[in-house]
């Protein structure tokens, strides 16, 4: 089933665009600007203070600088929220294992965490032997990272009763004619490897492979027309609504371009299309769906997951 976007696209078949302006140069400046910087984003929900809050996890790498950020909601007043930020460069090993403590709500929060031993294999986030901690209440509201037997030694704190949720995971990765990441799509606790091929140049018409955990799963062929589209897979007897968007690939002249993919696992074929709309959109503008003021105990529904990736083509 196509979604709107894609309905959207069928009326409106790609036309060369026209010469950009200076306030366009202007953010095709900020564009490529941007997409020298690979960046990951975890938006998790989680009960600290006695709220459900949106915790940002992210986590930077340009040539020069490389850093994880945390970012804790404050429902009350969304200028003012609670960051710690850490150096991640490998000369600064004084600082990979620390204690912070914030003031969420007029409670203490504290984060711990370890980087000393974490590896990293091309992407900004660790991919083991890491753990950051939150601590609110005396209960660990929430770790992240393989190394969780470690940081409930080192806190000395229960696991809260309320678990935490991932609800986003946004990337910004760059290449040429691949694009490689990491999602949890389907069953099973192991993150599924999700691999975008493109064929843009050539005699040929344009093409675009998605492949998941090594199987080719949407092959797009004739891509001037299919530059925007959605199609349903399944994963781990999953289904997955996979929508993208590629159009400044190809008619994008000016600075690097990206395509956009929004991957949303789902409960039943039937909805995914609408579920992806709904919940793809609200990942995009930073808003997962849910009352932060809610309290743990009355809130009654938790939102879906979706992992959106933007695919910065380079020359």
């Amino acid at each position: 089933m196509l979604n709107n976007l894609e309905r959207a696209a069928s009326h409106n078949l790609p036309r060369p665009p026209p010469p950009p302006s200076t306030e366009k140069q202007k953010e095709n400046q900020v564009t490529t600007d941007n997409a020298a910087q690979c960046s990951v984003t975890s938006i998790y929900r989680a009960n600290i203070a006695d709220l459900y809050r949106k915790v940002r996890a992210t986590w930077c790498k340009t040539l020069v600088n490389h850093s994880f950020t945390i970012n804790l909601e404050n429902p009350s007043d969304d200028q003012s929220h609670c960051t710690c930020k850490i150096d991640l460069k490998a000369w600064q090993f004084w600082g990979r294992k620390g204690l912070k403590s914030l003031e969420v709500d007029a409670k203490r929060v504290d984060i711990y965490w370890d980087f000393r031993q974490a590896k990293f294999s091309g992407s900004p986030e660790p991919c083991s032997d890491y753990y950051v901690a939150i601590i609110s209440e005396e209960e660990v509201a929430l770790v992240i990272g393989d190394m969780k037997i470690d940081a409930f030694k080192r806190t000395k704190k229960r696991p809260s009763l309320i678990d935490p949720t991932l609800m986003c995971k946004k990337e910004h990765i760059c290449g040429k004619k691949l694009f490689c990441s990491k999602a949890k799509l389907g069953e099973g606790k192991q993150e599924n490897d999700i691999m975008i091929e493109n064929s843009l140049s050539g005699p040929d018409d344009p093409e675009m492979w998605v492949s998941i955990d090594g199987t080719a799963v949407i092959r797009i062929m004739n891509l001037h027309w299919r530059f925007r589209g959605n199609e349903i897979v399944t994963v781990n007897k999953t289904p997955v609504q996979i929508f993208w968007d590629v159009h400044d690939w190809l008619y994008n002249t000016s600075g690097s371009s990206h395509g956009l993919f929004i991957f949303t696992p789902t409960t039943t074929p039937d909805h995914s299309s609408a579920h992806c709309d709904s919940v793809g959109k609200n990942c995009i503008n930073g808003d997962d769906g849910y009352n932060a003021h809610d309290s743990p105990r009355e809130s009654q529904s938790i939102p879906k997951f979706c992992h959106v990736l933007y695919a910065w083509k380079t020359e």
